[in-house]
């Protein structure tokens, strides 16, 4: 139980392993979770330590484990995952040689059918072209046939030579595919280097066709390009050869090119068939191999956490033992020693591996065991700081006070009932949705927080409840208590009626639970409701930072600190309860001695003082005139009363300022002044360990707090810094928790602006066309609501309830200078690597 309150104890450990054992040792090690090694050999170089070639074997399995998981996601195969408690324990050293084999045999089988592929497809797609070629130019040559034959016969009119227009009339042509983003500059240079002497037709393909090495689709465009001499050719292809077109020979008669296309159709069906069955068989090997790749990939993950690990032990002046440093929690220590012992056996070492607690100075990490339900909370104070080594944990009062704060700024049931059903479907559904692996950092964050969705959502149920508050109406449910005795068509039909209990029977007949639902209708409500909410925020406020000022006394008490129990605690706690805790008595005074009609003494029954001008009178020692026939006090000797709560609270001050110098003065003068040369103390007797820092960074082993070793004029500094921060901070948090009372009036008010300015807008209409309006307005007023008023209202009530928590709560005893627990553990290791990828 005591494990709630503060963090685990660490114990620096110490481990003797044989070689032989240590692969399998560490694996048994790495499945419990219970250990956080050190580095033995921080000056090696990386690239030096003792199983780097092992690692490099493992990365190079992890490199043919990601170009098959790559095929096999290229073909949309599924690969079956199981649960964390069926994953595969590391391979021993003999499976991992028939893994290394099994995965190059997988690797080069998948190659060798992906290039097979790839030569098959390169195949079909040049036949393709081929046939989109041949077919498409027809009409081009056709048209060709008739501009030369035209351009003959005008010719034969006019040159003297029939040779020579014989000659012009023969024109050479290329044909070839391109793609089609190329083809306008292709266009342009095939102009320029022929000056316009080129006829090029081209017409595309509608169809796309599959790129062989990626799969994709490529859209190209088929071209002739008509051209009279050798030269001009000679450029042509040099062109084609620059924009990488595919050009394919084009016989120039008709016949020739039908009986070109049979062939090529033929040759097209069976590469179709082979192309059929090469993907039959690779969808086969592709399958086979994906049963068995998630276990592959966690055994490789192991396999090289374990050399990592292994890497940072040392090897003994004999070089027969592995030593190695690590942090265990106490309660786990049996535990470590079960797994070396297990590790040993495995292998069967006739030596067994054993377990040393070493002394040291060092700064141990914070472990806080979570589990699914107290993780969320942890996490929210891990964020603030770490706890020191130790330290108290608040986490385990934030369960409640974090929900409660948070209900008080979100009271409302109907949106409450919205944020726990939320809550509550994660919460039932959490092994199924857990199970989707999503990358949705958002989502991640609510699932994360289930279980503080849920409480949230419940407590401002209960608020909103107390609030009387359900989407900004109310509920009768027990009858108003205002209307007794008096017509209730008078409140129905009041535009402009302003409660006053003091007219009614208010004093006999309350309301059991709550608001009156009366005062919904009321044009005082607000400043019925500004007064209540204002007041509930700084009695909460107030006990809220009582209960944190208090909380430092376990810390005084278990770091053997008590000392700062009477110099530090006490005055803190009389200048907190004199001042504010008597400002929340003198609340429930009022409540109490005050009615609407009489009081306890012959006055009228608006005599009742302001708290808060009380306050400020008894602060300042000044007076107010009071009203005629009223009195300034509640009680008679009250003036007296507060004068020495303000003395006794001014004293409070130079009582935290000079009381825990003067004692660490009067301390070192009996102690020998060699032992505080230069601001050094003495290694304390007791067994705590506490000292924020990195795992490698070593200093004196100081308690809680403790400032004990630093020269005396920094001790007056320090305590100087913080007396004032404190009596400051004292008036400022109070006022800090005010925002329960203007969060929760702002969410009123919004909520009711909503309902009036939207859904009221159907419930009016009185025709049949109001139910069709209805349906849109309702679903427009329903997004509102869920868009404002529960996640972006619902998103700042809980960041101010998260600052009220790590600043007016946790300031007044947590350190969180600590640096966390990060156990060796196969499960985070893949879990972390997991969300990288």
């Amino acid at each position: 139980m005591a494990m709630m309150f503060r963090s685990e104890e660490m114990a620096l450990c110490q481990m003797f392993i044989q070689p032989e054992a240590a692969y399998t040792s560490v694996s048994e090690l790495g499945e419990t979770g219970a250990v956080q090694f050190r580095d033995l050999n921080i000056d090696v170089n990386a690239f030096q330590r003792k199983f780097v070639s092992e690692v490099r074997r493992c990365d190079e399995m992890e490199r043919k484990l990601r170009y098959v998981e790559g095929e096999v996601k290229k073909d949309s195969v599924l690969i079956p995952e199981c649960s964390v408690d069926e994953w595969p324990r590391a391979p021993n050293p003999r499976e991992i040689i028939d893994l290394e084999t099994r995965l190059e045999k997988t690797e080069n089988e998948i190659l060798e059918l992906s290039q097979n592929a790839v030569n098959l497809k390169s195949n079909y797609l040049e036949l393709t072209e081929l046939k989109h070629v041949l077919e498409r130019t027809q009409s081009f040559f056709f048209e060709q046939e008739v501009i030369v034959s035209t351009d003959a016969t005008k010719s034969n009119l006019i040159a003297e030579d029939p040779a020579a227009a014989q000659s012009r009339g023969r024109l050479g042509f290329v044909a070839g595919v391109i793609q089609r983003e190329k083809m306008p500059g292709f266009e342009r240079m095939l102009w320029r280097i022929s000056r316009g002497n080129i006829f090029l037709r081209q017409v595309e393909l509608e169809e796309p066709l599959e790129d062989p090495s990626t799969g994709n689709e490529i859209f190209k465009t088929v071209f002739v390009a008509f051209f009279q001499g050798e030269q001009l050719k000679a450029r042509i292809k040099k062109v084609c050869t620059g924009y990488h077109v595919s050009l394919y020979p084009c016989p120039s008669s008709g016949s020739e090119r039908t009986e070109m296309v049979k062939g090529v159709c033929t040759r097209l069906e069976d590469l179709k068939m082979v192309l059929n069955q090469t993907q039959d068989h690779r969808s086969i090997v592709l399958a086979t191999v994906a049963k068995e790749l998630f276990n592959w990939r966690i055994m490789v993950k192991k396999m090289k956490a374990i050399y990592h690990t292994l890497n940072l032990f040392n090897m003994d002046v004999t070089k027969k033992c592995l030593i190695g440093e690590c942090w265990v929690p106490v309660p786990d220590l049996p535990k470590v020693q079960k797994a070396l012992s297990d590790g040993s056996a495995a292998v069967g070492s006739t030596i067994p591996s054993f377990l040393n607690v070493i002394e040291t100075n060092e700064a141990p990490p914070t472990y806080n065991r979570t589990n699914k339900f107290t993780r969320g909370f942890q996490n929210l104070i891990d964020a603030y700081g770490i706890a020191s080594y130790r330290e108290a944990n608040p986490a385990l009062y934030t369960i409640i006070t974090f929900p409660f704060l948070f209900g008080i700024m979100f009271g409302d049931l109907g949106h409450g009932i919205i944020m726990a059903l939320f809550g509550l479907w994660m919460v039932t559904c959490e092994k199924k949705l857990s199970a989707k692996k999503s990358n949705n950092e958002i989502w991640n964050i609510f699932f994360g927080g289930r279980y503080i969705i849920l409480l949230m959502g419940l407590f401002s149920m209960y608020t909103g409840f107390v609030y009387n508050d359900v989407f900004s109406k109310s509920m009768n449910i027990f009858g108003s208590a205002w209307s007794i005795g008096y017509n209730t068509s008078t409140v129905m039909s009041n535009k402009d009626l302003t409660l006053n209990p003091g007219t009614s029977d208010y004093d006999t007949e309350i309301y059991p639970i709550g608001l009156d639902p009366v005062w919904q209708l009321a044009s005082n409500k607000i400043i019925f409701l500004n007064s209540y909410k204002m007041k509930l925020s700084i009695i909460f406020g107030v006990v809220h930072m009582i209960f944190g000022v208090c909380m430092s006394t376990v810390n005084h008490n278990f770091f053997k600190k008590r000392i700062s129990i009477v110099l530090e605690f006490m005055p803190q706690i009389i200048f907190l309860v004199l001042l504010f805790a008597y400002m929340v008595f003198m609340m429930f005074m009022k409540w109490i001695a005050y009615t609407a009609k009489t009081d306890y003494q012959p006055r009228s029954p608006g005599c009742a003082p302001s708290v808060l001008i009380m306050f400020i009178n008894m602060m300042l020692f000044k007076h107010t005139e009071p009203f005629h026939g009223c009195d300034e006090f509640m009680f008679s000797f009250q003036n007296q009363l507060q004068r020495t709560f303000v003395f006794i609270s001014l004293l409070c001050i130079p009582w935290m300022l000079l009381g825990k110098p003067f004692y660490l003065m009067y301390k070192r003068k009996n102690v020998s002044p060699v032992s505080f040369r230069k601001g050094v103390t003495p290694i304390p007797n007791n067994g705590d360990v506490h000292q924020g820092g990195d795992s490698n960074h070593t200093s004196s082993q100081k308690p809680h707090d403790s400032h004990d070793d630093e020269p005396m004029a920094e001790i007056f500094i320090h305590q100087a810094i913080h007396t004032i921060e404190y009596v400051l901070s004292t008036v400022s948090h109070t006022a800090s928790y005010l925002r329960l009372w203007a969060l929760s009036l702002a969410h009123a008010q919004l909520s009711e602006v909503l309902w009036n300015m939207v859904l009221s807008m159907g419930l009016k209409q009185t025709s049949y066309k109001g139910a069709i309006m209805l349906f849109f307005v309702f679903g427009a007023w329903s997004l509102f609501t869920l868009a404002i008023l529960v996640m972006m209202e619902g998103l700042s009530a809980f960041l101010h309830t998260l600052r009220l928590h790590w600043v007016e709560f946790m300031s007044k005893f947590y350190e969180g200078l600590g640096y966390g627990f990060q156990p060796f553990s196969f499960k985070m290791i893949i879990d972390s690597d997991e969300d990288l990828e």
